[in-house]
């Protein structure tokens, strides 16, 4: 299971320093920071740790099995930005 950053993003930076993987984008230095809506967890790379969970200084990160209904589209969300940002 991963974990899913939602709506409530404000894309502090608090997550970013914490994950010891660093499945969370875009980074700062980031091209599409600026233009990113808010913070994605690569679920591919996220290694269920849950440290981006008390780091996070609006509570916007949950267990993808807990993500409240108001934020269900989150995951999906996720899964999008990354495609795009993969190759191939």
């Amino acid at each position: 299971m991963t974990y899913v950053i939602t709506g409530s993003c404000v894309k502090d930076d608090s997550c970013l320093d914490v994950c010891p993987v660093d499945c969370i984008h875009p980074k700062l230095t980031d091209a599409d920071f600026e233009v990113a809506e808010q913070l994605y967890i690569d679920p591919e790379e996220c290694i269920d740790c849950d440290a981006c969970v008390s780091a996070c200084p609006v509570d916007a990160i949950y267990s993808e099995s807990e993500v409240p209904e108001r934020h269900s589209w989150a995951a999906s969300a996720g899964v999008r930005f990354f495609q795009f940002r993969r190759p191939g």
